[in-house]
């Protein structure tokens, strides 16, 4: 399970994702659509512990993964 909650991003002045709330059980597909430049590879780096949000709880399998190590996110 993917838990995503409060998710925001910013880049200098730039706010790529504000607030945002997601939740992705086992086993489900789902799609991220949107029109260029509205976050969804931003939002899929911070989902693949890619990158980190500036602010927000994101949760795989019910971990929280600030609470990871670098070698725990590999």
């Amino acid at each position: 399970m993917i838990k995503a909650q409060n998710i925001h991003k910013s880049f200098r002045d730039l706010h790529v994702l504000k607030g945002v709330d997601l939740e992705i059980k086992r086993g489900e597909i789902v799609s991220i659509v949107g029109k260029s430049g509205a976050g969804k590879s931003t939002l899929l780096h911070i989902l693949g512990t890619l990158d980190q949000a500036d602010q927000g709880q994101l949760l795989i399998n019910d971990t929280d993964v600030a609470q990871l190590n670098p070698k725990q996110l590999a």
